[in-house]
């Protein structure tokens, strides 16, 4: 396979190639010959670390929630009124989507819900965690903050989703028009769900 692996961690090199194969062709993409392929090692290596396809994918999505967390408390924090953190999040969410081709769709994609997946259980619920707490304080009950973390999420999803298919492009829209178009879609949803409150 064009000489061995020298780098030393091949584990962290295998979700490195996982994770930017991915960013390259989507979650249909993914495959661990592939994986082995662009790590110049043998197709059989990266069981050695990762017995199953999906082990390997956990792992991966693992990373992903864990760096979508980080992107959307440090576009958060920059803000100190709620619903200026809470819009800020959905955008980080969408650009992400769009500079990596992943997100909720590879966090929760099948195969990966078993108890044995642990550290991406642990990294989603820090990522949604991210989302719910500040929904939290917006929202005027906890129901109506989980119905509005899931459509803050969907929506996030959804424009990076249009982006990544064309939709977007061929509107000639730029990456951070879409970005701002999914954080002012989330001030809407967010005044929205306050406004539900007010009339209970």
């Amino acid at each position: 396979m064009g000489g061995k692996y020298h780098h030393g961690d091949l584990r962290g090199e295998l979700v490195r190639v996982s994770l930017d194969l991915i960013a390259e062709q989507g979650l249909a993409g993914f495959s661990v010959a592939e994986v082995a392929r662009r790590a110049k090692v043998s197709p059989g290596a990266p069981y050695r670390h990762f017995p199953t396809r999906e082990s390997l994918l956990a792992e991966v999505a693992a990373n992903i929630a864990c760096q979508l967390a980080e992107r959307v408390a440090s576009a958060a924090g920059e803000h100190e009124d709620p619903v200026d953190a809470l819009a800020a999040a959905a955008g980080a969410y969408t650009r992400y989507l769009i500079e990596r081709r992943a997100g909720m769709n590879v966090i929760y994609a099948e195969g990966l819900h078993g108890p044995e997946h642990v550290t991406l259980h642990e990294q989603t619920r820090r990522l949604t965690d991210e989302f719910l707490l500040r929904c939290l304080v917006v929202a005027p009950d906890p129901a109506t903050a989980l119905e509005l973390m899931e459509q803050l999420f969907t929506q996030a999803h959804g424009y990076g989703t249009f982006q990544l298919d064309g939709v977007f492009v061929k509107h000639g829209y730029p990456v951070d028009l879409v970005v701002k178009k999914s954080s002012e879609a989330a001030r809407v949803a967010i005044a929205g769900r306050r406004i539900v409150g007010d009339h209970r």
